[in-house]
């Protein structure tokens, strides 16, 4: 075996943990790929040898990477001012290695919504402390802070996050239960059903890009999401049921072609944030692969 293919066969080795990561930053698998593309490129053009800690060099790396595309994500203004619903990871209940170990300890849609308020600084210190372990002092060099304003950031960070209430049950099949009711009574065109499934407090956003404006909204307050729900329930749609970022959710198609994928977080047996992709350009380039037929 050449340097080059050890070297490789070793990256391999942190690919899955550096998707985590850059997905965590970014909230689009698309750029979590590239971002970690990015640090194999560097890596390769390194001296490797000279790398005690190959792990931890390759989550500075990837987190100066993803940094960086976020500070100029938010120069350029790239995303919508209004309503932005992350990537969703969109998976069947069997989930192969790979996606499994994606999906440990996921992040829902809900909660990378609130990621979408962070600094990039905010974000970065969040994600590398509280999800990846990683200390201050290497934290406070990717952002050119000192450790204690590190901690500052993430500690802000953390305020705002734990002040969302993003984070869903963690029993996967009650929430499976809340979602198929909630659906089941939209199509049944139950209202009283609806409200009864939903915390007063819900708060649905639906993303559906720059190709349908219209539809893309924010709606607060059980009534007006029970509302919402029985205007837009489609009786030709199919809905199937699927994982979204390790959370229950739906995948909706229309004549074999999907038109939104919906995220739900449920808290105490009800509905407690609903997120939906309809963008027809974004669910283009989603991986269904880990669908089952």
């Amino acid at each position: 075996m050449d340097e080059a293919e050890f070297l490789a066969r070793r990256f391999e080795e942190h690919r899955t943990r550096l998707r985590s990561l850059a997905y965590r930053m970014l909230g689009s698998m698309s750029e979590a790929d590239d971002a970690v593309q990015e640090a194999w490129l560097r890596v390769s053009r390194a001296d490797a040898d000279s790398i005690e800690n190959l792990g931890g060099w390759l989550t500075t790396v990837t987190a100066r990477v993803c940094l960086n595309l976020l500070r100029s994500r938010s120069t350029r203004r790239e995303e919508p001012l209004d309503v932005h619903v992350p990537d969703p990871i969109v998976s069947d209940e069997r989930l192969d290695p790979e996606r499994e170990a994606l999906l440990a300890d996921s992040v829902g849609l809900a909660l990378l919504v609130v990621f979408d308020t962070l600094t990039p600084a905010e974000r970065l210190a969040f994600v590398l402390h509280d999800m990846f372990a990683v200390p201050f002092d290497e934290i406070a060099s990717i952002v050119d802070r000192t450790p204690e304003a590190a901690r500052q950031l993430a500690s802000r960070a953390r305020r705002r996050v734990q002040g969302s209430a993003a984070l869903p049950d963690v029993d996967l099949e009650r929430q499976r239960e809340v979602v198929d009711a909630f659906f089941r009574a939209a199509r049944e065109g139950n209202f009283d059903t609806l409200v009864s499934l939903l915390d007063p407090d819900v708060v649905m956003r639906a993303d559906a890009g720059a190709a349908r404006p219209k539809l893309t909204t924010v709606v607060h307050g059980a009534e007006a999401v029970a509302g919402r729900a029985l205007m837009f329930a489609n009786p030709r749609a199919v809905v199937r049921p699927v994982l979204v970022n390790g959370a229950a959710g739906m995948l909706v198609t229309l004549n074999d072609r999907p038109v939104s994928v919906i995220g739900f977080t449920v808290q105490r047996d009800r509905i407690a944030a609903i997120d939906a992709l309809a963008d027809p350009e974004r669910l283009q380039k989603l991986d269904f692969t880990a669908l089952e037929d």
